[in-house]
């Protein structure tokens, strides 16, 4: 198994670089020098899930409130002393190596951050994907889909094509955040074509094209794709689900109203790009699929011991605000997943397990079973009567998921039952049912494939990030 964090890096979320979409000119009271530290510290020794492994958090760390004082002041910023307090595991055969809590964050505003949850970002419209190829440190962009209403949406990039330069400078580890998500609204992408050698090496080759694209304020629906295929003696409905952002909980229980009045026979739901979000959607997401367990618990979340008298337990429900949901009372749903399915996607596959047959065709999950929340400086933490001196908020993990029968180890993701990985170079179509996910998930359901396609060669590709983790949407989160 692997450790929590598989040796990665921590990812620096671009939010801090990010303009607020609400009015940033309301002047702010200015801030006594430690109030931003000290909200940091107390935020962390209470809540942070990890505080008993981090020795610089502990209840008596500090003699007194000058040795306290001191520490604070000795981190040149807030940032710094956050990256600081951050949970830190050995890795065993790496006693020299050291990896942190990548899953926590801090911004110093948190209207953005509070936006970015609910899936609003200054943004494009280009979702993609980024990888390395040949053993290199040059990276290359593929297009995954392209946000409707978006600036993208209006000009000539399609779902597959391969960019790799950002104008004119070609992306590489070093430079590839700076160049995508830097605080410039406008940039270049170029593009190229991807062949392969006699070795079946890719060979990537400018062709061109270029593309001015702009960020505008960007709220994406995550009902992506929602259709009924026909399939002989079936009629399965497919929805493609790209993020659980509560403010379209009631959208998507009219999807399953409009699924259940088609009459479908089988539900497939393709969350290979959703990186997450609310924990209390993915409920309601659960209940829609079902139906016949309200009340019984979908997941359960456990705090820290300080904490444990929070621990709380997501049951499923039959209404959304006291609206009542439509639910299809299934007891079989085929899910669709990537290495991108992590976080509150994951908790669908795991919390709908022990009731249902949850048929998982793709590549294995993220593995993510932590959750966080938004720490404000306030006396109780919530944006109630919080410092009117500063934004500064903190996305921390608080809290470890289970489902109801105590299962949560999925630390190196959820394996699927029928593995094909999605290739750069077979994208396909979303929602053609010749896409060959979708193909491979339609014959299992129709019983129509007896097998899996063979799998690919790895064509040398190896995942580096994503758009929205690089966005911070990379999250299974309570409000």
């Amino acid at each position: 198994m692997k450790s929590l964090f598989n040796y990665l890096l921590l990812i620096f979320i671009p939010l801090l670089l990010l303009q607020s979409c609400q009015d940033q000119d309301d002047a702010l009271a200015i801030p006594t020098d430690l109030d931003i530290p000290k909200f940091i510290w107390r935020g962390m020794n209470q809540m942070y899930l990890w505080q008993a492994e981090v020795p610089d958090l502990a209840n008596k760390r500090f003699s007194s409130n000058a040795e306290y004082d001191f520490f604070l002041r000795s981190y040149a910023t807030p940032e710094e002393l956050f990256q600081n307090l951050l949970f830190k595991p050995p890795i065993p055969d790496d006693e020299s190596a050291e990896v942190v809590d990548q899953y926590s964050w801090i911004v110093s505003d948190y209207l953005t951050l509070e936006q970015q949850l609910g899936g609003t970002s200054k943004n494009n419209g280009v979702d993609f994907g980024l990888s390395t190829f040949n053993n290199s440190d040059q990276i290359i962009g593929y297009v995954r889909y392209i946000i409707p209403n978006s600036d993208a949406a209006a000009k000539d990039i399609q779902r597959g094509e391969i960019f790799y330069a950002v104008n004119g400078i070609s992306l590489t580890l070093s430079n590839y955040r700076s160049l995508l998500f830097s605080s410039n609204e406008n940039y270049t992408l170029n593009f190229a074509n991807l062949t392969y050698d006699s070795n079946n090496n890719p060979v990537i080759t400018p062709n061109g094209k270029s593309l001015a694209l702009t960020k505008t304020i960007l709220a994406e629906n995550p009902i992506f794709i929602k259709k009924v295929i026909p399939s002989g003696a079936h009629k399965i409905g497919y929805l493609m689900y790209n993020g659980f952002f509560p403010s379209y909980d009631s959208k998507l229980s009219e999807a399953f109203g409009y699924f259940k009045s088609e009459g479908i026979t089988d539900l497939l739901v393709d969350l290979r790009y959703n990186s997450g979000g609310s924990v209390l959607s993915a409920a309601r997401l659960a209940s829609m699929i079902t139906g016949q367990f309200r009340g019984q618990v979908f997941s359960e979340l456990a705090y820290n011991k300080k904490k444990s008298y929070l621990n709380r337990k997501y049951n499923f429900t039959s209404t959304i605000n006291g609206t009542s949901i439509n639910s299809l009372n299934l007891n079989r749903v085929y899910v669709l997943t990537t290495k991108n399915t992590a976080s509150a996607s994951e908790l669908i596959i795991n919390g709908l397990d022990p009731y249902i047959n949850v048929v998982q065709i793709g590549d294995a999950t993220y593995g993510k079973n932590v959750a966080s929340v938004t720490l404000y400086d306030s006396p109780n933490m919530t944006k109630a009567n919080a410092n009117p001196s500063h934004r500064y908020a903190m996305q921390l993990i608080v809290a470890q998921s289970v489902n109801s029968v105590g299962f949560g180890d999925y630390l190196d993701g959820l394996v699927p039952d029928y593995k094909l990985t999605e290739r750069i170079r077979t994208l396909g179509v979303l929602g053609d049912p010749s896409e060959p996910l979708l193909s491979t998930a339609i014959g299992k359901i129709t019983g129509t494939a007896r097998f899996i396609p063979a799998e690919k060669p790895s064509d040398n590709f190896k995942y580096i990030n994503d758009s929205k983790t690089l966005r911070g949407q990379n999250q299974m989160y309570m409000e």
